[in-house]
């Protein structure tokens, strides 16, 4: 097997994570500045009193989306396998997954009175919230089939254990880099510069470019449609990661994911509710947002990112030849950082705090990543995208923003909107209920470290990775 990809594979690759992590992030950034700004933004005293929580809103609709993800998962992941035909997903899972975002600019409490021939605030806007909630969960159907079920197995038929660790460090970069991308044009949606519907609706329509592109460019790997068992039934591949005897085979798989799904459960406590705590917290707390442009706020940040990126380059240089050693000191790293945001809403300490936080989530991300991915069976990457969902989606997604919603709930913060009503916003406390979760990531990788990282490999001869 060759140990090279060719050059349209990797772009493929980047093309396809920087586009699905522009929907994403969309979905996981900013349906929760839509809910906040747009859907309770101008509400009345008497509708936010008679409807949930705006922070209660956004923990059931990520909940409800991890649990959409991960059932999507399973079924497509190993449907996808049964028909070696990813391709079709990936393309055609991006193609809807972009015309149902483009449709959310179109909700609105006055749209859905009139859907649904509504007259109290209350029920208007309890049914705009449910709506939204609703249409996410469609979103999250169509993004986990073409992303989650397909797109990431097709990387795993196409790659070896030796290639992952830069395929992974690729992949969580170009995700980063797309997440600056919906911030820097979703910051003016969220400023009110910019609609949210032709926000949406910009966003949407590149995710579906991008999944037409995709029907000409994707080809299945050999390697997917030799190795893919003939004989077995679609129901006993559907629970196949459920079994005993294939978490007795595989411990190292499901401590990397014991270990990946505690590092992303701190990480969805305070990410759901991030840029709230941004608009509605620091910048009041720091003056506004004239003040955070003074230079010792720009010359901390532009320092920050230089340490940032040089840590992240240096640590992964380090660690390609053992995740081990780096791992579990990144997940402290973290831990600390989380316990620090915890503690203040002044900028320049965000600022600082940031470098463990994002340096230690980035390594996590990548190296257990490739983890994950090198302990999947040969053969069989669709059949275990499922269990990784449940361990790096749906666990994190239930737990994390309703520990985060319990922990700003607590703190009892709030800001006053146009109409003089009170809305709860997000605390700093979150952190602090981050950090002690990032913290027991540390057990898993324990036991990881003692069994080790090292691969076996059974290279085949006769088929190419190289497409």
């Amino acid at each position: 097997m060759k140990e090279k990809l060719s050059k349209q594979n990797w772009f493929i690759i980047t093309l396809f994570c920087f586009i699905g992590g522009i929907a994403w992030n969309t979905e996981n950034m900013y349906f929760n500045t839509f809910i906040y700004n747009s859907v309770y933004g101008d509400a009345s005293a008497t509708a936010i009193a008679g409807a949930m929580a705006p922070t209660t809103a956004v923990s059931r609709m990520v909940a409800l989306s991890a649990i959409a993800a991960v059932l999507t998962t399973f079924v497509m992941g190993t449907l996808s396998d049964k028909l070696k035909n990813r391709r079709l997903f990936i393309s055609v899972g991006y193609i809807l997954w972009g015309l149902v975002t483009a449709m959310f600019g179109f909700i609105t409490k006055e749209n859905t009175a009139l859907l649904f021939n509504l007259s109290d605030e209350v029920k208007i806007l309890t049914a705009t919230v449910w709506f939204v909630i609703l249409m996410d969960i469609v979103m999250t159907f169509m993004g986990s089939t073409s992303n989650d079920a397909a797109f990431q197995a097709w990387v795993t038929d196409i790659t070896t254990a030796r290639q992952r660790a830069l395929v992974e460090t690729l992949l969580s970069v170009t995700g980063t880099i797309s997440s600056f991308a919906v911030t820097g044009i979703g910051s003016f949606a969220q400023a009110g510069k910019l609609s949210y519907q032709t926000f949406f609706m910009v966003l949407g329509l590149s995710v579906t470019v991008c999944g037409v592109a995709g029907l000409f460019l994707i080809k299945d790997p050999p390697r997917m449609i030799q190795k893919t068992e003939k004989n077995s039934s679609y129901w006993a591949d559907l629970f196949y990661g459920f079994r005993p005897s294939v978490i007795k085979e595989n411990p190292r798989l499901y401590l990397a994911l014991a270990a990946f799904g505690l590092a992303v459960v701190a990480f969805q406590v305070f990410y759901p509710y991030l840029l709230v705590y941004i608009q509605y917290v620091v910048i009041p707390e720091n003056g506004g947002a004239e003040n955070l442009l003074r230079p010792s706020v720009i010359i901390t940040a532009v320092i920050v990112i230089a340490v940032l990126l040089a840590c992240i380059v240096t640590v992964l240089k380090k660690s390609s030849k053992n995740k081990g050693i780096f791992l579990a000191p990144c997940t402290a790293v973290m831990t600390l950082g989380l316990l620090l945001l915890s503690t203040s809403t002044n900028i320049h300490l965000i600022l600082i705090c940031v470098v463990p936080v994002v340096l230690g989530n980035s390594i996590i991300n990548i190296l257990l990543g490739a983890a994950v991915k090198d302990f999947i069976p040969e053969g069989k990457a669709g059949l275990f995208q499922g269990i990784r969902m449940i361990f790096v989606v749906l666990i994190p997604m239930v737990v994390g923003p309703v520990l985060g919603d319990m922990a700003c709930r607590n703190a009892a913060a709030t800001y006053t909107n146009e109409f003089g009503a009170q809305t709860i916003v997000p605390s700093k406390e979150m952190f602090f209920v981050a950090g002690i979760v990032c913290a027991f990531a540390l057990i898993p990788l324990f036991f990881l470290n003692k069994k080790g990282f090292d691969i076996e490999t059974n290279e085949t001869t006769d088929c190419e990775v190289a497409l």
